[in-house]
C-alpha cells in the first residue's frame, strides 16, 4: 500500500469548524454510539468534513479528534489509511476517480486515463489551471458489469467511451455537472442488457380458437364400449373375468360344490373343529 501523507503546510488552513447544520448533524451522529464508544464516529465525521471543504485538512482531523476525545495520532491513522479521504486539495467542481481494476482496464480504462491527462492534468492529484478539476486512478468501484466507469464525488458514470468522458468533464468544468445524468451512458437501465430487457417480458395472450364441434351422443356412446368403472379391466375368455359366473360370496352352495369336486372340502377360512 502506498504511503499517504497530509498536504504541505502551505495549503493547510489555520483552523476548521463545522457549519451550523453540520455541527448539529455531527452531534446527533456521536449520540448514536454507546457511552465510551463515541470514537467510533470518526469515519462519518471525517467524511462530513470532506464533503464540506472538499478535502480532509489537518485542522479538520485535529478538531474532530478533540470532539471525540481521541489522541491526534489515532485520528491521523484513520484518515491516512482509507483512500476515500482526500488529503490534498481536489477540484472544486469535479474530482474524477477512474477505475483501473481488471474489468474496467479490459474495457477501455486506459483511454479514460488518457482523457483525464489531456483535459485535466498530466499527473493524478494535480489541479487544473483554474482549480476546478482533478483526477486519480482508483481500485474497483463495484460496477464491473458496466465497465469502464468513473466516480465523480458520490455518483458513478458507467459504460463510458473516451468521447463521452470528455463531454462529462467539459460539463462539470462549465458548472453544469448537475445536468449530467449519472449511471449507464448507453441505452440500458442499471445493469440490464443494452437495448432493454430480453427476459421476463409481457407475452401477448394467445388468440382464442373455436372449439371443435362435439360428436353426437350416439357416436360418443358407441366409442365407449366398456363402462368407465370397468375401463381398466381386461376382457378375456377366462372364467375369472366372466361377470355372469357366480362367486363364493354370492353363491355359497355352488362354491362348496366346486370346492368338493376339486378336493378342497374344508373351508380353510374357518378354524378346524376339534374331534370329540
Amino acid at each position: 500500500m502506498s504511503v499517504r501523507r497530509l498536504a504541505e503546510d502551505t495549503v493547510q488552513p489555520a483552523s476548521f469548524a463545522f457549519s451550523k447544520e453540520n455541527a448539529a448533524w455531527a452531534e446527533a451522529t456521536i449520540n448514536k454510539y454507546p457511552k465510551g464508544r463515541e470514537q467510533s464516529a470518526i469515519i462519518p465525521l471525517l467524511m462530513r468534513a470532506q464533503e464540506q471543504d472538499g478535502w480532509v485538512t489537518r485542522a479538520a482531523i485535529e478538531s474532530i479528534a478533540d470532539m471525540l476525545g481521541m489522541a491526534y495520532i489515532r485520528a491521523l491513522e484513520v484518515a491516512t489509511f482509507y483512500t476515500q479521504f482526500q488529503l490534498k486539495p481536489v477540484g472544486s467542481r469535479a474530482h474524477v476517480q477512474v477505475c483501473g481494476t481488471t474489468p474496467c482496464m479490459l474495457r477501455g480504462a486506459e483511454d479514460l486515463i488518457k482523457v483525464c491527462k489531456k483535459k485535466i492534468a498530466a499527473e493524478p492529484f494535480t489541479l487544473n489551471a483554474s482549480g476546478t478539476l482533478s483526477w486519480e486512478e482508483v481500485e474497483c468501484q463495484g460496477a464491473c458489469v458496466n465497465a469502464p466507469m468513473v466516480m465523480i464525488f458520490k455518483d458513478a458514470y458507467e459504460d463510458l467511451t473516451a468521447e463521452r468522458l470528455e463531454e462529462i468533464i467539459d460539463g462539470f468544468d462549465a458548472g453544469k455537472g448537475a445536468e449530467i445524468e449519472p449511471g449507464p451512458q448507453i441505452d440500458r437501465i442499471y445493469s440490464a442488457p443494452e437495448g432493454g430487457l430480453t427476459t421476463l417480458q409481457l407475452v401477448e395472450a394467445p388468440q382464442k380458437t373455436k372449439a371443435p364441434v362435439r360428436a353426437s351422443k350416439a357416436k360418443a356412446e358407441q366409442a365407449v364400449s366398456v363402462p368407465p368403472s370397468n375401463a381398466a379391466k381386461p376382457e378375456t375368455a377366462a372364467d375369472v373375468t366372466n361377470p355372469a359366473l357366480k362367486t363364493p360370496a354370492t353363491a355359497k352352495k355352488a362354491a362348496a360344490k366346486n370346492a368338493k369336486a376339486e378336493g378342497e372340502t374344508v373351508d380353510k377360512s374357518k378354524p378346524a373343529k376339534k374331534p370329540r
